[in-house]
């Protein structure tokens, strides 16, 4: 059961450090698509970049209770 949880949060915080790089504003999604405008300071997240930011907060979650699910056990 361990290794299984071991195993999950490797593959969790790999797709996690994916979607934070794709996140940022100027190499990201937003500047592949048009959106890295230059003196933009707040942009509100739309289609693409709102469902990364959405899973990057709900793995983020999972990973959380994977790690106090390891620790308890």
């Amino acid at each position: 059961m361990r290794i299984i949880l071991a195993v999950s949060q490797v593959i969790i915080s790999v797709i996690i450090i994916v979607l934070i790089l794709l996140q940022e504003r100027s190499a990201g999604l937003s500047g592949i698509f048009g959106g890295g405008e230059g003196g933009a300071f707040y942009q509100t997240r739309r289609g693409m970049e709102k469902t990364i930011f959405a899973a990057t907060i709900a793995l983020a979650i999972i990973f959380l209770g994977l790690s106090i699910a390891q620790l308890l056990i």
